[in-house]
């Protein structure tokens, strides 16, 4: 398997509200930054997403790609590459786990990415770095404020 980032942050929350964000597809383009426009394109039995094209515009790459999503129990989400104009690999997970009771949540992110240019991998994992820190300290302000979470966060429970 191709070489992965991982990094961690712990939220004043707990895991089914962090998950109800992070399963709000349609409110990523409010708390994201790079995301512009999030579409659900299919759903499982469940009402969660199983596809979702993403529009992304992080300055110097702009890319429009589509994802597929796996729903590992309550606690955990996993995503790879179905299509996309500048990546030939995106694959990730987000794993949370109860702290302090419930009452709080460790979120651990990897990911891993692959451009259809030729880059340096040392370059590589300085932008997953960069991914992963962003993605983290945006989900920790926006659980943490309340923003909450509309549809997706009752299809997270299950």
């Amino acid at each position: 398997m191709a070489e992965h980032t991982s990094s961690n942050i712990t939220i004043d929350a707990a895991p089914a509200a962090v998950m109800g964000v992070i399963a709000d597809f349609a409110r990523y383009p409010e708390w994201t930054g790079e995301v512009k426009e999030a579409e659900v394109l299919s759903e499982d039995s469940q009402g969660r997403a199983e596809q979702v094209r993403l529009l992304l515009d992080a300055g110097a790459i702009k890319d429009e790609h589509t994802l597929a999503y796996e729903w590992i129990g309550e606690n955990e989400v996993r995503w790879s590459l179905v299509k996309s104009q500048m990546l030939r690999e995106l694959d990730g997970v987000y794993r949370l786990a109860p702290v302090e009771g419930g009452e709080r949540t460790e979120v651990t992110y990897q990911l891993t990415v692959d451009v259809k240019i030729p880059m340096l991998g040392m370059i590589k994992r300085k932008a997953e770095k960069v991914i992963i820190d962003r993605a983290l300290s945006g989900l920790k302000k926006r659980v943490e404020s309340g923003g909450g979470a509309g549809k997706g966060a009752d299809a997270a429970k299950g």
